[in-house]
């Protein structure tokens, strides 16, 4: 079974952990959907599936090994998140799961990030017992060593554009991969459907062909589809 590949930068989120008037720290994380694209890119869109117990606290994802001819699972446990819980719980129970298929396991090595006062917007909360930011923050580079923890990081925070966080120099850095069979056919099929030329895509990507966009751009593609048609009839 083949395994998969490290994060790109694209994929990886921030939280904010603790925030201080002094600073904040910042956590990284994956969402459900790079588990997906993962799952769908390594092992085939039709090669595993999710099942959800207990109220959707426990999540099992089940990939067939076209090797041994078996569905083989792995199960974990979700925690609730402080908006639309129940959607929370199913999603945290499945990044879970994915983790222990090993998807962004490289995660758990990355430093201890902190962001001083100076670097981003601090207020003192409602409550008026603490301190929050309103500041998004973006991972826009990421590399890993030889036993894949992080040993390159960049983040910037996203409303000034200011490089907040820097770690070390990468030695394997992480490509955008191509975009893959499934998603190409996947692709031409909503492009058809919405009656938006591939030339039109293209174009707007600067590439040659559909052949040569990235799966982050499938996915960007994907969500922004009605943005893009809406666009194409304008033009």
């Amino acid at each position: 079974m083949k395994g998969f590949r490290l994060l790109r930068a694209d994929e990886i989120e921030c939280r904010v952990a603790v925030a201080k008037a002094s600073g904040i720290s910042l956590l990284l994380y994956k969402d459900a959907r790079a588990d997906m694209n993962i799952l769908d890119e390594t092992v085939g869109m039709f090669c595993w599936q999710k099942y959800y117990e207990r109220d959707n606290r426990n999540c099992t994802v089940s990939i067939y090994d076209k090797d041994t001819k078996q569905w083989v699972s792995k199960e974990d446990t979700g925690t609730e998140s402080n908006t639309e819980k129940e959607k929370g719980l199913a999603s945290d129970s499945f990044k879970r799961a994915c983790f222990n298929w090993g998807i962004g396991r490289e995660l758990y090595s990355a430093p201890f990030i902190w962001i001083p006062s100076t670097a981003c917007d601090i207020k003192a909360n409602s409550r008026g017992d603490g301190y929050t930011t309103y500041d998004r923050f973006k991972v826009t580079s990421i590399g890993y060593d030889d036993a894949e923890n992080i040993n390159q990081l960049t983040i910037i925070n996203e409303k000034t554009g200011q490089v907040v966080f820097e770690l070390g120099k990468a030695t394997k850095k992480i490509e955008s991969a191509k975009i893959s069979e499934l998603h190409l056919k996947a692709l031409l099929g909503l492009l058809g459907d919405e009656g938006i030329p591939a030339d039109f895509i293209c174009q707007g990507y600067k590439v040659k062909t559909l052949n040569d966009l990235t799966e982050a751009q499938h996915t960007q593609i994907a969500q922004n589809i009605k943005k893009i048609k809406k666009s194409y009839e304008s033009k």
